[in-house]
């Protein structure tokens, strides 16, 4: 997942005000590799919505940054959310059901669209707040001093959520701050003179969240709640799927499998709207007698403008 460096945007990792906090990711995972940056701070100051790179990762109102898994397995097996920076909890909330929004039995959760969450006073006016987290597993408590990368709770499903993260916000007497451009929250596109962030982070503009084989086209529900296991055998259809984010209008996303003599699939799909979370898949039915013994490649590629965002590449074995 989001190996092609190219098309990575990646702000310098200098704090732009003088008396901010400097801050860690609150969540304890790879950002190159495992989880990734689903939206960030609205930046647009009408009706539409656009990040500080003035691209689609966000939508309107948004006040934060949401790092996201990639399934419902992995936040099932507990992913820690962690301090940004040193402070004092300021307050918890928790007690709120790990729904996802949308879903049957999901509550009303207006005026409480943060869930279960932490609020960390850092000084000087500024605090962040940690909010969908895991029912019952907020570990810290009111008046609690913290360190940067102390655990505070658990990745959960509370609160306004349709895929599992932890949205952070960041604000200075009140009003929010995007770390990832402190000074520009009224435009986009400008350079920055700096962030929030103790080092770099990765800010990919979309990418692949998550892919696999499949002997059918797998149900969505299934592929985001990290579940699709198929038994691959010879006599099978062969299916290549992807989960994609940041997806736009023109993207091309191409599936290709190729086994032990050569290509057997090749599909481009060009995107026909701009979704934050999408899927797609294909492939071919098992012929006559079965798929040849050895070794399948499936390459899935995301492009923009003819350069490539992301790439990965999937093998199997048929005996």
């Amino acid at each position: 997942m989001r190996g092609a460096a190219l098309m990575i945007a990646i702000l310098s990792a200098s704090p732009v005000l003088a008396d901010s906090p400097v801050l860690v990711p609150p969540i304890a995972c790879d950002l190159t590799d495992t989880c990734y940056i689903q939206q960030f701070t609205d930046h647009d100051p009408g009706a539409d919505a656009r990040d500080f790179a003035c691209g689609s990762l966000s939508y309107d109102g948004h006040k934060g940054t949401d790092f996201a898994l990639p399934s419902l397995a992995m936040q099932a097996t507990g992913v820690d959310v962690i301090a940004s920076a040193p402070g004092v909890v300021r307050g918890v909330r928790d007690g709120m059901a790990d729904i996802l929004q949308g879903s049957p039995g999901a509550p009303d959760v207006t005026s409480v669209e943060c869930g279960n969450g932490v609020v960390i006073d850092h000084g000087d006016g500024w605090e962040t707040q940690y909010c969908h987290m895991a029912l019952g597993s907020i570990a810290v408590t009111p008046g609690q001093s913290v360190a940067a990368g102390d655990r505070l709770g658990l990745v959960g499903l509370s609160g306004q959520t349709q895929f599992p993260h932890v949205h952070l916000s960041v604000r200075h007497d009140g009003a929010v701050v995007d770390p990832f451009a402190p000074d520009a929250l009224d435009r986009c596109g400008a350079q920055a003179t700096g962030t929030l962030w103790s080092d770099t982070v990765p800010t990919p503009p979309g990418g692949i969240i998550s892919a696999g084989w499949a002997t059918d086209v797998p149900e969505y529900d299934s592929v985001k709640a990290g579940t699709v296991a198929p038994d691959l055998d010879r006599q099978q259809n062969l299916v290549l799927w992807g989960l994609f984010f940041g997806g736009r209008v023109g993207d091309v996303i191409t599936l290709q499998i190729n086994g032990p003599s050569g290509p057997i699939f090749s599909q481009d799909i060009v995107l026909d709207r701009t979704q934050a979370q999408l899927f797609r898949a294909g492939g071919k039915r098992a012929p006559a007698g079965g798929w040849p013994a050895g070794d399948y490649t499936g390459t899935i590629l995301h492009l923009r403008e003819g350069q490539e965002i992301d790439r990965t590449e999937l093998t199997t074995v048929l005996n």
